[in-house]
């Protein structure tokens, strides 16, 4: 491993000790978080940014390194959630079987939906997903099989095992949501380097080239994508722990649509870049709406006060800032530095982050 390779790992295993500790520091940041980091309300606002993240990281897999573009994701982060609930409540299953029940179910709807979507390309996919997702969403609004209509469903009393129960056990359900992030981020990141993950990247940048080599683009873009939704259902699971239950948000068109700009916001194609993306855009919908109402923004004169209480506004303009002057988003800024610093010290390519110096599968050039 090379000296810049274990910085890396050692930064990023340093970053999660950091936030495993999290919920033994009772500090206030200033009204950032509903409350200090350790309490109930801020721990389930870090447990939610962190399944964003994960959820974020699932679409990137398919979008950044395979060029499947899905307006859909929110079926699958959906469907594991609802499942999730519907079966645990099932006094024949409980929650020790209706998790994994829920998880099988959800390879079958993702082997299924993405088998049926991938016969169309380019946006008749994108469109194809999205038709899914709405029928899906449609199915929860209406109440189909349990799932409780417009208010959702909830676990049933004594139904989450007791380390996941209560006030008191946040902490226990922020860490899950911690360890859903580290599971998906590492198998990702492990695919994207192995040749399976050289071919998507393949296919990303010309199906028709890698097919004429030889490889079964469809084979592949079903894998990748089977994944994807898969590894996004094992978010919803986790997402039914934290909020306690499943409501028709998770499984409608915004959610799809944040999921993407998400992505877009981190920087398509680098997952940590997509994580940090998900963070920053679950921050801001999370707490924007209580920050605009505070006394800070009150006491501005009126020419100010009346677009900053406006959340929407305030999301608007900085997804807008973010867009204008980091096109590649928000990982642009590190990965721009870091070529910049190997450019100045004449660093070689033993040295360079591997995603920079993989070989173009279809064209046998270096990099993307």
């Amino acid at each position: 491993m090379t000296k810049s390779g274990a910085l890396r790992y050692g930064g990023a295993g340093l970053l999660v000790v950091v936030l495993a500790v999290l919920p033994f520091l009772h500090r206030s940041v200033g009204g950032l978080l509903p409350g200090p980091i350790n309490s109930p309300g801020s721990l389930q606002v870090l447990a939610l940014m962190l399944v964003a993240a994960a959820a974020a990281i699932t679409l990137d897999l398919m979008f950044g390194y395979t060029g499947l573009m899905s307006f859909g994701h929110s079926l699958y982060v959906g469907f594991g959630c609802y499942a999730t609930v519907i079966l645990s409540n099932n006094p024949r299953l409980g929650f020790a079987l209706g998790v994994p029940l829920a998880m099988v179910l959800s390879v079958v709807v993702a082997v299924v939906g993405n088998a049926a979507a991938l016969r169309l390309t380019g946006i008749g996919f994108s469109m194809a997903t999205l038709a899914m997702a709405q029928g899906f969403a449609i199915a929860v609004e209406r109440g189909f099989l349990g799932s409780g209509g417009e208010v959702g469903v909830t676990f049933a009393r004594g139904v989450l095992p007791d380390p996941l129960r209560g006030v008191l056990n946040t902490r226990n359900v922020y860490w899950l949501a911690l360890a859903l992030v580290v599971v998906v981020y590492v198998i990702c990141a492990v695919l994207v380097r192995t040749h399976i993950g050289h071919v998507w990247q393949g296919i990303r940048e010309n199906p028709l080239r890698t097919k004429v080599i030889g490889y079964n683009v469809y084979a592949y873009q079903l894998a990748a994508a089977t994944i994807s939704c898969t590894l996004a259902a094992m978010c919803g699971v986790v997402f039914a722990i934290v909020m306690g239950g499943a409501n028709p948000g998770i499984a409608g068109l915004h959610y799809s649509l944040a999921v993407v700009l998400m992505v877009v916001l981190g920087g398509r194609g680098v997952l940590w870049g997509a994580a940090l993306g998900a963070v920053l855009y679950q921050f801001l919908t999370l707490r924007l709406p209580t920050l605009s109402g505070s006394q800070i923004v009150t006491g501005l004169p009126e020419f100010l006060q009346i677009p900053l209480s406006q959340p929407n506004f305030l999301l608007g303009v900085a997804f807008i800032l973010i867009i204008l002057f980091m096109p590649g988003g928000l990982a642009s800024l590190f990965t721009r530095r870091r070529r910049v610093t190997s450019r100045r010290g004449g660093e070689s390519d033993g040295d360079v982050p591997a995603a920079a110096r993989e070989p173009n599968l279809v064209s046998g050039e270096v990099g993307r």
